[in-house]
């Protein structure tokens, strides 16, 4: 019974089925994989200091956990790749309970596992999963079905608009809490953005973006850390080894790599200067090491991968794909927030902010979550194609009769 659903499986996805060969969106899966390769690189580089200091000098502790946590990922795709994009439409209400649920467990003791004071991930004795992550995904797929199901009253109800931010505020909350205000922030700007992208009517969103602007300038002013952040990027170097520390020492990075970068594995930087340079840093690393050349490609490679899932989307939409039209514009809503927010702070654009860098930091949650959410591009984009050559192919033979005819 199970080999003849997984021969079923097999059979209608892009890995060797009816087609009878690899069938995939090469230049999305490349350029993942790509980056993939290029945070294998600088994990390596980057985090050899801080893991030869707390693991009796084993330089190679976190390189190895991110290769493992790589291969899980990938492994985690290529099942996901199996899974029709109707399916995940069908879950999208248990998967958002589940999420609920990770994310409330974070609080219980013995199982919420704290950090630095932050309370983000649940110890799962092999590793710590971070639910904030799983929460994003499983939120994109929720109000994309949600919009399929709601398009008139969404874009004619004022209550239609309320409905989904309510479940979303909600959910912004435990994730606010924990705290961790960028997690919260790239969830709440996708599923805005994806709504938008839904046809929701400027006069009834415009009253509830003015109140999601002011609740969001309230959350980040009623801590004075926060405050603390916002004024000292703009100048770090007046506390330098206080509230700017962070940001100066990511700024010298920046400035050791000059055009060309001091080559792999001669990052100063990373030698206990940078805090968390192997994740919400890297990125300073990376310019340091590969300079401002090393630095654009890699924008320019996440700028691609970005658009190219946001170019899959509008051709679902227009193919009428609806739902996996939302969950695209959602996941590469989600990796253009993450991606512009992590190198907006290393880069001194953004108050710092702990948030890591798509495909490249070191972190087993986010590395997973982008490795799924990549595996249902693929599937979208696999499914759209057939799709359209099933539709063809009637005409093709329609017109071949009457050629003959």
């Amino acid at each position: 019974m199970i080999r003849q659903k997984l021969s079923a499986l097999l059979y209608n996805s892009p890995v060797g089925g009816r087609q009878q060969k690899i069938d995939l969106d090469y230049w999305l899966l490349g350029a993942c994989l790509c980056l993939l390769g290029l945070g294998l690189v600088m994990n390596a580089s980057a985090s050899s200091a801080v893991s030869a200091a707390h693991n009796g000098g084993n330089h190679y502790y976190y390189f190895i956990r991110h290769v493992i946590y790589v291969a899980a990922g990938l492994v985690a795709g290529a099942a996901c790749l199996l899974v029709p994009v109707q399916r995940w439409q069908q879950w999208s209400w248990p998967l958002l309970i589940v999420a609920l649920v990770l994310l409330v467990l974070v609080y219980v003791p013995g199982i919420g596992h704290e950090v630095n004071g932050s309370k983000r991930w649940l110890n799962l004795r092999v590793f710590n999963l971070q639910s904030s992550e799983l929460a994003k995904l499983f939120m994109v797929f929720f109000i994309a079905g949600y919009l399929v199901r709601h398009q008139v009253e969404l874009e004619r109800k004022l209550f239609g608009f309320v409905k989904p931010l309510l479940v979303l505020l909600l959910f912004a909350a435990l994730i606010y809490a924990e705290p961790d205000f960028g997690a919260t922030t790239v969830m709440v700007g996708s599923v805005v953005v994806m709504i938008f992208l839904a046809g929701t009517s400027m006069k009834v969103a415009a009253p509830l973006l003015v109140i999601l602007g002011t609740l969001g300038w309230f959350f980040v002013t009623a801590e004075s850390y926060r405050l603390e952040r916002i004024t000292s990027f703009t100048d770090p170097f007046r506390d330098q080894f206080g509230s700017g520390y962070q940001l100066s020492q990511a700024l010298i990075a920046f400035g050791r790599g000059e055009i060309f970068g001091v080559g792999l594995g001669n990052s100063v930087q990373k030698q206990f200067y940078l805090p968390e340079a192997h994740t919400d840093f890297v990125f300073a690393v990376l310019a340091e090491e590969l300079g401002m050349v090393g630095a654009i490609l890699t924008v320019l490679l996440l700028t691609f991968v970005c658009l190219r899932a946001l170019r899959l989307g509008r051709k679902a939409q227009l193919a009428g794909q609806a739902f996996a039209a939302y969950c695209a514009y959602g996941i590469a809503m989600m990796w253009t927030g993450q991606a512009f927010i992590n190198i907006g702070v290393n880069a001194g654009l953004l108050p710092t902010k702990g948030l890591t860098l798509p495909f490249i930091s070191y972190g087993g949650s986010s590395l997973m979550v982008c490795c799924v959410s990549l595996a249902v591009l693929v599937r979208i984009e696999w499914e759209m194609r057939q799709a359209l050559q099933q539709v063809q192919t009637p005409r093709q033979s329609a017109a071949t009769e009457v050629a003959h005819g």
